[in-house]
């Protein structure tokens, strides 16, 4: 089942290797990259506000660099004077919108670990609330892989304080389960109440607990977080709620109305922070999750991640290579097959979000990594044969 691509809208690409370039040498590639990363913010319009990217290869970085702005608008329609333009800086926390997701996904996983939960739980059998209005043959993998039927999302954030939930408690699937895959938030939202009811531990102390203190990731967690990178303006009727600026709080309307913590939006974290993350799942998932745990994430069609997606993976994609995107402008891509990954942590939405999402900048990234690392591959073995 193909996730689904957003539109292309005509902003410029970021380039493959043209003249002037040293082809076949890793570094052009990487050089290239940051080139075309500190393009991103700029022009008549830039594609973000902000960003930074970070490209590791096992052990080692082969790119961490930083562009762009922090904070550049007061408002959609004022600008700051530039004395007052914030910079990204390498550890500049970004909201990262549905990278949530992936961080829920490992947390349900390790809950199957612990025998507290398997793939084909019925979510209703733990959460009662949850399997009214046909909803009883839901499962947690349902609810993982966006097969659950449910639609992409509900206005919770309309509904009374107290009772933000309801609405999903009341809501009938569109199809059966398991018939057919519509990505949507809903599944993640409820598997974030899930942990909760069957823990008995919000999803921060979860997370910190069992992900982001084994793994020293010491700038990742649940807002607010002052000083993260600004992400909307958030005034009707382009966004849902009005707000203001948004800056330190969750961009996301209804994980804003659940309290800012969420399975499915909520978390901010660091372009480092998730390297950490990203190594620790290409190695076996110590000290986190088992080896098999990892294999029931990643491997097709994925258990919370997508795999092979080339619309945000480019030329990573292809070999079982598993990650995801938010809407704020955040990706990550793990490619097992090369031990390799990309975090992209940006500000799309800043100062409001596009007429129409693009996601090109992101698979040109993986492009280049795959390239740089295909490239230095080819480098050892001519070495090798050489000697």
């Amino acid at each position: 089942m193909a996730a689904h691509r957003p539109a292309e809208d005509g902003r410029p690409l970021l380039t493959s290797t043209g003249a002037g370039e040293r082809a076949g040498d890793p570094a052009a590639e990487t050089d290239a990259l940051r080139r075309e990363v500190d393009d991103l913010p700029r022009g008549e319009h830039p594609w973000c506000g902000g960003a930074v990217v970070l490209a590791g290869h096992g052990p080692a970085d082969l790119l961490h660099h930083a562009a762009g702005w922090a904070l550049r608008w007061a408002a959609r329609d004022r600008e700051l004077p530039p004395e007052r333009w914030e910079p990204v800086r390498l550890d500049t926390p970004f909201d990262l919108a549905s990278l949530t997701k992936v961080f829920t996904a490992v947390l349900a996983v390790r809950l199957m670990e612990e025998g507290e939960l398997a793939p084909d739980t019925r979510v209703a059998d733990r959460l009662p609330g949850f399997g009214a209005a046909g909803k009883a043959p839901i499962t947690v993998r349902h609810l993982l892989t966006h097969t659950s039927g449910l639609r992409p999302e509900l206005p919770l954030y309309d509904a009374p304080p107290g009772r933000r939930l309801e609405p999903l408690w009341g809501e009938a699937p569109l199809h059966p389960p398991g018939a057919v895959r519509i990505y949507s938030d809903l599944n993640l939202i409820a598997l974030g109440v899930l942990l909760e009811r069957v823990t008995g531990r919000r999803p921060d102390v979860l997370l910190r607990e069992w992900i982001t203190e084994p793994l020293g990731m010491t700038r990742t967690g649940f807002g607010p977080v002052p000083g993260a990178a600004a992400t909307e303006d958030q005034r009707r009727p382009v966004a849902k709620l009005d707000r203001g600026m948004v800056r330190g709080e969750v961009h996301d309307e209804n994980a804003f109305a659940l309290g800012g913590i969420a399975g499915h939006a909520g978390l901010f974290s660091t372009a480092a922070d998730l390297g950490r993350l990203c190594r620790a799942l290409l190695a076996g998932g110590g000290p986190i999750l088992t080896p098999c745990s990892v294999r029931l994430l990643l491997d097709p069609p994925g258990l919370g991640l997508e795999v092979d997606q080339p619309w945000f993976m480019g030329g990573l994609a292809g070999r079982g290579a598993a990650g995801h995107t938010g809407f704020t402008g955040t990706s990550l891509v793990l490619d097992r097959a090369t031990d390799a990954f990309l975090v992209l942590l940006a500000t799309t939405v800043h100062p409001v979000r596009p007429a129409r999402p693009d996601s090109r900048p992101r698979a040109a990234a993986a492009d280049r990594l795959a390239r740089a690392i295909a490239v230095g591959a080819g480098h050892r073995a001519d070495r090798r044969i050489g000697g």
